[in-house]
């Protein structure tokens, strides 16, 4: 039993050994133009078009198991960021059973997102796909079977072209074995060649109807099937993508709802915190404001300093307070030459806020006072005698001459774009962010208006330093600074 295997598979080696010796020799025939070549041009195009069907099909599957591997490695990271969500918050945090269910909810609708995107795309391409290597092993397979057929063609047209010489050595024996026979032996040679000739004719129209049959088995079962597939790529292609495209829709839909819940429950966390704060700041935050509403209605800050106001950034801690005014009275001046400068009854209320208007419900008008009755008052509450008030006054002089404050003149036109009026600043300030500007005790400052009126807060202006835009002429430098601690020119 062995060795009639062995023997089977040696006869079917040796044959297939024979076809492609055979099939080899045919096609450097035809390459050589020696032989022709059956051509099918329909079919050829059909074979074009399969070709490219399969690649662009290799390439959706690739790109889309590529896009499930990033969902997969988003859902990862989503569930890493609630994960650290839920570790930070606190138990008496508003919200916690909310957040955390939040947390579950997002998690299970990205695990059904992952597994609809495999079950209704990537499934059905790979089934798709999986009908491309039987076609093309078929393909190969029917290009061997027409080189065959090919090959028994050429075989028996040239068996039949050599029937012409037979019949003539049949007629006119040629061989020296004839030629030596005896004449009643003659006749049997002749007989014997033409059966022999007849045996290989016969054999050969046999091999080229079977090879012609095989081929034309195959190349009528791909004929209707390449085209067939061919169409079939838009059905498949539009099925593929409308599943895409509506899981998607339906993930983000139901994402954004659970981030709008999200974010609703950040939103009553925040409102939760900031009503906290106030409730422990209440009293602070009310007598800073009383504080504030001193220091706008007299001439000058008390020892204590003003109020802190809040950062236009609202994110960091508002400027220091200013340290308090330094008082050096003369040798000359006496205790109960002292003045409260906030006693109401003996200085009238004025409004500092707005250099170029007064309170008129403090006293009447400044205008309609004698100023040479009043008392020259120093920064420091002290009350100097004629000659230094006339000094002061003087001082006064110069300085409003020297900051250029007198309406029309000419360094108007030269101030910045929304200029408002000047400040000196009477204290150093450290800017603590990009957005402040750096003070020195004695820099005069341009104000100008807010870019943004509603984003200006209580207490800060906007300006750029006056040496700067003298000699830079930009706003590159521009910033805010706490007004507490300037003084109006």
């Amino acid at each position: 039993m062995a060795e009639m295997s062995k023997g089977v598979t040696a006869g079917k080696l040796a044959s297939n050994v024979q076809k492609k010796i055979t099939r080899a020799q045919e096609k450097v025939l035809q390459k050589l133009g020696k032989a022709d070549e059956t051509k099918d041009v329909q079919f050829e195009e059909g074979v074009i078009n399969f070709n490219k069907q399969l690649v662009e099909g290799s390439k959706l599957q690739k790109d889309l198991k590529a896009y499930l591997a990033a969902v997969k490695a988003m859902h990862e990271s989503s569930k890493r960021l609630h994960e650290c969500l839920a570790d930070m918050y606190e138990p008496d945090w508003y919200g916690k059973d909310e957040m955390d269910s939040i947390a579950e909810d997002t998690d299970l609708l990205w695990t059904d997102f992952h597994q609809k995107l495999v079950d209704h795309a990537l499934i059905s391409m790979d089934t798709y796909l999986a009908q491309f290597p039987d076609i093309k092993a078929r393909i190969a397979k029917r290009d061997r079977k027409l080189v065959d057929f090919d090959s028994a063609r050429h075989h028996f047209a040239s068996l039949q072209k050599g029937k012409k010489k037979d019949e003539v050595k049949i007629a006119k024996p040629v061989s020296l074995l004839e030629k030596a026979a005896p004449g009643w032996a003659q006749g049997i040679l002749s007989a014997h060649h033409v059966a022999q000739t007849n045996l290989s004719r016969n054999q050969a129209e046999d091999e080229l109807g079977r090879a012609q049959k095989v081929f034309e088995d195959i190349n009528e079962d791909l004929q209707e099937e390449l085209p067939s597939l061919w169409n079939s790529r838009v059905g498949f292609y539009v099925n593929t993508f409308q599943s895409v495209a509506g899981l998607e829709e339906k993930f983000h839909r139901e994402m954004g709802k659970l981030s709008q819940n999200l974010n609703d429950v950040m939103i009553k966390l925040e409102d939760q915190n900031q009503s906290g704060k106030a409730g422990k700041l209440g009293l602070k935050t009310t007598a800073a404001g009383k504080r504030q509403e001193g220091t706008n209605n007299t001439l000058s800050p008390r020892a204590s300093g003003p109020p802190i106001p809040k950062s236009p950034s609202k994110l960091k801690p508002g400027p220091p307070v200013p340290p308090p005014p330094k008082v050096t009275p003369s040798k000359d001046v006496k205790q109960e030459n002292i003045i409260d400068l906030f006693d109401d009854a003996l200085v009238p209320e004025i409004n500092v806020t707005s250099p170029s208007q007064c309170d008129s419900s403090g006293g009447g008008n400044l205008l309609d006072m004698d100023l040479d009755t009043l008392p020259a008052v120093s920064p420091g509450g002290v009350v100097s005698s004629p000659s230094s008030q006339a000094m002061s006054w003087n001082t006064w002089e110069q300085e409003k001459q020297a900051s250029g404050t007198t309406n029309g003149s000419s360094d108007e036109a030269e101030m910045p774009p929304g200029f408002l009026y000047k400040v000196k600043a009477m204290h150093d300030y450290g800017a603590t962010d990009g957005d402040e500007l750096d003070l020195k005790a004695g820099d005069v400052v341009l104000v100008m208006s807010h870019e943004n009126p509603e984003e200006q807060d209580d207490g800060w202006l906007m300006g750029v330093k006056e040496a700067h835009w003298l000699k830079k002429k930009d706003l590159k430098v521009k910033g805010v600074f706490p007004e507490n601690f300037t003084q109006h020119l």
